[in-house]
């Protein structure tokens, strides 16, 4: 039993190794193709945004179509998105291929992401839920460190294209995983109960009632509004360091694209070390978000205002390395406080909200005219990181001090 429910592991490693590759390969064929900053932070943008969007909707769909069913064809339409756009490429040409299989991807991966979500709470019921998300995130760390390495490796032997169609292939791989997985544990999605009111509330209502339900949420319930604050502000640091790494490592230090992708290797083997020690420890989760939160700011100062690769690549690692700890503090109190009843259209619309800033900062990479101006906006977007959760945790402590009040 414990090999089948590997399986489960090994299809969410091979997915986000896919993914990965997809990633690597976006912002540096751009900037070795056209040699532009601003063309390399646009196709961040247009790459990131799609993606991102997309999560309220997808939110809605898995509280009414099976999660497990969303996941697979995810799965299988990447592989397919992948061998048709570089058929079009074939046929007509142009760098701009390579960014639509991104962001269709990238839309497909959000499917996956919030189906994942979803079902993860039922997955591995008797284990710790920090340790479950932790394992789920060290798989797709796993995928983090290799995707870089093969994507390196395999540009040295052929064109990017093909490295597409063999991304293709493991996303294949990766559905039949998690088929092999269904399969062996006969894993049954149960759908929280809701009362007959709602349900006939449900049938009734308007599309948009989904969407207003999870902004209530959102705006009702303090801890949840205090780590959309939190997460929204990190991933503008996420953002800003994914869009310029390419342009920062290769353009502005004058390295290889080799070295490139040790780099990137770095900060995912640092990723997994951290994650590993979340699921070896018995900390709380807000221990891990303070954690991650200081050292990621920490990061930021450091890749923004070193004059030298070494400084830089210390605060990459710093800011690759510990956004997963900061991703599990995030989803363990979601999971906490968003009813069950809700909690696919919710996430979906938190996910939004989190992430709304990582396309954000790369229109803002987009917007520099020069690469001497990138490191001074990667720092300033770490400022504006740690401004924002000390305004998220103060309004936070000063409702809960009302609140208290008001009850004694």
């Amino acid at each position: 039993m414990r090999a089948a429910q590997s399986a489960f592991f090994v299809s969410l490693f091979l997915a986000r190794l896919a993914d990965q590759i997809l990633l690597f390969l976006v912002p540096l064929v751009v900037f070795q193709t056209t040699h532009s900053v601003s063309m390399s932070g646009l196709a961040f943008f247009i790459e990131t945004l799609p993606r991102f969007a997309c999560f309220p909707l997808f939110g809605v769909m898995c509280d009414r179509f099976s999660p497990f069913r969303l996941m697979r064809i995810s799965q299988v339409l990447r592989g397919v998105t992948c061998v048709a756009g570089v058929a079009g490429y074939a046929m007509w040409g142009g760098i701009g291929w390579l960014i639509a299989i991104s962001a269709v991807c990238g839309v497909l991966t959000s499917q996956g992401v919030v189906a994942r979500e979803v079902m993860l709470p039922q997955v591995f019921k008797l284990i710790r839920f920090e340790r479950v998300l932790a394992l789920s995130q060290l798989a797709d760390q796993l995928g983090t460190v290799q995707g870089p390495m093969v994507a390196a490796a395999l540009l040295v032997v052929m064109r990017w294209e093909w490295v597409v169609v063999a991304t293709a292939v493991v996303f294949v791989g990766a559905d039949l995983s998690l088929a092999l997985w269904r399969r062996a544990t006969g894993f049954v999605f149960e759908v929280p109960q809701r009362d007959a009111a709602h349900e006939n509330a449900h049938t009734h209502a308007h599309w948009s009632a989904p969407f207003r339900t999870a902004l209530l949420h959102v705006i009702r319930l303090p801890e949840l509004r205090k780590v959309v604050l939190l997460a929204s502000g990190e991933n503008l640091v996420i953002g800003v360091t994914l869009a310029t790494s390419a342009v920062m490592f290769t353009g502005v230090h004058h390295q290889s694209a080799q070295h490139y992708a040790w780099l990137q290797t770095a900060g995912a083997i640092a990723t997994v070390a951290v994650l590993l020690s979340i699921a070896h420890t018995t900390w709380r989760a807000r221990t891990f978000g303070l954690t991650a939160f200081v050292l990621i700011v920490s990061g930021g100062l450091l890749a923004g205002l070193s004059g030298n690769v070494w400084g830089y690549a210390v605060g990459f690692v710093l800011i690759t390395g510990f956004d997963k700890m900061f991703s599990v503090y995030i989803r363990s109190v979601r999971q906490k406080v968003i009813p069950a009843k809700d909690y696919g259209k919710t996430t979906g619309v938190v996910i939004l909200l989190n992430n709304a800033t990582q396309p954000l900062a790369g229109l803002l990479v987009g917007l520099c005219t020069n690469r001497a101006s990138t490191g001074y906006l990667v720092a300033g977007l770490a400022l504006a990181m740690a401004l924002i959760g000390a305004v998220a945790t103060w309004g936070h402590r000063l409702i809960r001090s009302r609140s208290g009040a008001a009850a004694s």
